[in-house]
C-alpha cells in the first residue's frame, strides 16, 4: 500500500471513530453524567482557594474523619503554604486536642504535636465490623478516583489540562443519593434494580448500591461568620460536598500550584530556547547554499 493510500486509510478510520462516538455514548447512556465543577484549581494557572480548604477541613474533621482515615496527613501540613494555611498556633492547639498512641509515654498516650500524623478515629477492625468493609483512606482518594470521558472528548483533556476528575466524582457521589430507588432504575443487563438490605441508592457509585449512608445534610456543619463586608457561605450539603472535595484534592496533590508554576516556567524557557536556536541557525547558515 502506498503512503498516500495509507494516509487516507488512517484518515477514514479516524473519521469513522469520530462519527461513531455519539453512538458509543448513547449506548452507554445509562452511565450517569458527572458535571464538571468550576474549581479554583482547574486549568493551567489554577490554585487552591485557602478559605475553601479551611472549610473543607472542617467538614472532614467534623463529619468524615469519624470513619475515614488520612494516614499521610500530618497536623503541620495544615500550616503549609498552598494549603489551608492555618497559623502555627492554630495547628499546635488543634494537635493538642487529640490523644496520640505512644508506647514511651506514661499510660501509652500523649497529646498530639504538629509533627504527628492525623489519628484514625476508628480502628480498621471496628470499621470492617460496622460497615462490612474498611472505609477508604482519604490521603490520595481524589487521585484514585476519576471520570471516564468517551472518545473523542478525552483528547481535549490534554489541552485543557483536565485533572479534576477525582473531586468531580467525589462531589457527584456525595450529591447522588436518593431516599428511594428511582422507578426506572435498572441493572447493567437491563433487569429492574433491587437494592440489597443495608445499602443506599446512589446515582454515581458503580452498581448504585453503596454501604455509606448519606453523610451530609443542610446545616450539619456551622461555618464561621464571614469578616465584615464578606459574603456568607451557604451551609448546605451542596456547599459541604464542594468544600470537602477540594480539600481532598489538596490532600492528594498538595504541591499542585508549585508544579503548575514550574511547568509554566519550563514551557516558557523551551519557547525562548527554540527561538534562540532558530535565529542562531539563521545566522550561521546565512549566505550558504543548502
Amino acid at each position: 500500500m502506498t503512503l498516500t493510500k495509507s494516509f487516507f486509510a488512517a484518515l477514514a478510520i479516524t473519521a469513522s471513530l469520530v462519527v461513531a462516538a455519539p453512538a458509543f455514548a448513547q449506548e452507554g447512556a445509562a452511565e450517569p453524567h458527572i458535571q464538571r465543577q468550576p474549581w479554583s484549581f482547574a486549568g493551567i494557572f489554577g490554585t487552591y482557594d485557602q478559605n475553601q480548604l479551611q472549610r473543607g477541613f472542617q467538614v472532614f474533621r467534623e463529619v468524615c474523619s469519624g470513619c475515614h482515615a488520612a494516614k499521610l496527613l500530618t497536623f503541620r501540613n495544615l500550616s503549609e503554604e498552598g494549603g489551608p494555611h492555618f497559623s502555627e498556633g492554630q495547628v499546635k492547639e488543634l494537635a493538642a486536642q487529640y490523644d496520640i498512641a505512644d508506647p514511651d509515654a506514661p499510660g501509652g498516650t500523649r497529646k498530639g504535636i504538629p509533627a504527628d500524623a492525623w489519628p484514625a478515629q476508628l480502628a480498621p477492625a471496628d470499621a470492617a465490623a460496622t460497615f462490612g468493609a474498611v472505609p477508604p483512606d482519604f490521603s490520595v482518594l481524589a487521585n484514585a478516583r476519576g471520570v471516564e470521558d468517551p472518545f473523542p472528548t478525552w483528547l481535549f483533556n490534554f489541552f485543557t489540562t483536565y485533572q479534576e476528575g477525582g473531586p468531580d466524582y467525589i462531589h457527584a457521589l456525595l450529591n447522588g443519593y436518593h431516599d428511594e430507588v428511582p422507578a426506572d432504575a435498572k441493572n447493567a443487563d437491563g433487569t429492574p434494580f433491587q437494592l440489597p438490605d443495608g445499602k443506599h441508592y446512589n446515582d454515581v457509585f458503580p452498581g448504585h448500591a453503596i454501604s455509606m449512608p448519606p453523610p451530609l445534610a443542610d446545616g450539619q456543619v456551622t461555618y464561621a461568620e464571614p469578616a465584615e463586608g464578606g459574603t456568607a457561605v451557604p451551609q448546605t450539603a451542596e456547599q459541604y460536598s464542594a468544600d470537602v472535595s477540594a480539600f481532598m484534592m489538596w490532600l492528594a496533590d498538595p504541591h499542585l500550584a508549585a508544579r503548575k508554576e514550574a511547568g509554566f516556567r519550563v514551557i516558557l524557557f523551551l519557547i525562548l530556547f527554540a527561538g534562540l536556536m532558530y535565529f542562531t541557525k539563521r545566522k550561521l547558515w546565512k549566505g550558504i547554499e543548502h
